[in-house]
């Protein structure tokens, strides 16, 4: 499996949601903190403070003396104290009043709805389909533009640049069960409920990747699906744009590996553009070497994991919805070099 070594802490945020979170993060630990230190601190005093001492030299009379024979020092008992039980019940009464307005603003700030697409918003607009176990990424629209192709499991977004935001709108969609995307230094988790749309949104000015994890328990699989955020300078998301936007090159020396491909079921559930696989119950392959990871982020895109891979995706991921074909050795290696120059 691939190793996480990026930070995926909400104290480290690359967005202003994250960065909201963060800050309420902050507060909620500090107001938390102080109660308990306080309490602690009191109940510490009193089990040092009123603790069974031993006879200093003189006896008590027998009415006070322990059942042990020890001293005992009593507390002075309070059977009823106006000012003690207002105390206790205004300020947690504060505290909450103030969690709540911190709160509230966190969400005002978080929960942006989506705007409509415009020329020259800089803005980008990705629809996200959560299926067992993997990620669909629709694109939209970017700065006004249609875009209109899928992809899988890495986000592609634009970072902002010389003062100038390119926000990313998403909208969430489940194809099957609850899943959750979660992009700690971006914004946060957003849950996809089956038959319901949600919406999340985010932009950050730092390029690189940033990984993130289906944050709601959903089947065998769940920890291994994965979310890997790609954030490029503008120039390179222009051009990872027009590559993606293209069907899929046909090569002359992998023809056999084609035939091979289009000949087997998998057309019933991938698609490859430019070809007659146009099957959407699977991840969209047109530009499938152009990712770092397979089978979402679990293993590197080689030719040895993907050779695996086609062999018997349950070896790399077990209990994952695309079976072993039983295919020969001929078969798979034309399939394989064939896959290879989707890029």
């Amino acid at each position: 499996m691939i190793l996480l070594a990026q930070s995926m802490s909400i104290f480290d945020p690359a967005s202003p949601p994250a960065e909201s979170i963060r800050s309420l993060s902050v507060l909620v630990l500090a107001i938390t903190g102080f109660i308990f230190i306080a309490v602690e601190g009191i109940l510490v005093y009193s089990i040092v403070r009123f603790r069974r001492r031993a006879a200093a030299g003189t006896s008590l009379p027998p009415e006070r003396a322990g059942e042990s024979g020890r001293r005992e020092i009593e507390p002075p008992q309070v059977y009823g104290s106006k000012p003690i039980e207002i105390a206790w019940t205004a300020a947690p009464a504060l505290v909450v009043f103030v969690l709540v307005l911190v709160s509230a603003r966190t969400l005002w700030e978080v929960n942006v709805p989506p705007p409509q697409p415009r020329e020259g918003d800089n803005t980008l607009f990705v629809t996200v389909v959560g299926s067992q176990w993997w990620w669909e990424y629709t694109y939209d629209h970017y700065n006004g533009r249609a875009l209109g192709f899928t992809t899988a499991n890495e986000l592609h977004i634009p970072a902002g640049e010389k003062g100038v935001p390119r926000p990313v709108f998403l909208t969430l969609r489940s194809a099957d069960v609850c899943h959750s995307f979660g992009v700690p230094r971006l914004g946060g988790k957003t849950d996809l409920i089956p038959g319901r749309t949600n919406s999340m949104w985010f932009q950050t000015d730092r390029p690189g990747l940033h990984l993130g994890q289906c944050a709601e328990y959903c089947g065998t699989q769940h920890a291994n699906m994965l979310i890997r955020v790609v954030v490029d300078s503008p120039s390179d998301f222009e051009a990872w744009l027009a590559n993606e936007r293209k069907p899929a090159v046909e090569h002359p020396d992998v023809r056999a590996g084609r035939s091979t491909f289009l000949g087997q079921s998998c057309v019933n559930c991938h698609r490859v553009r430019g070809t007659p696989a146009r099957g959407d119950y699977a991840p969209d392959l047109t530009h499938l070497m152009s990712r770092k990871t397979l089978a979402s982020g679990m293993v590197e895109n080689t030719p040895e994991n993907l050779r695996r891979w086609v062999a018997d995706p349950r070896q790399i991921k077990p209990g994952c919805l695309m079976p072993a074909f039983g295919l020969g050795d001929r078969e798979r290696d034309d399939i394989v070099r064939y896959l290879l120059t989707l890029r």
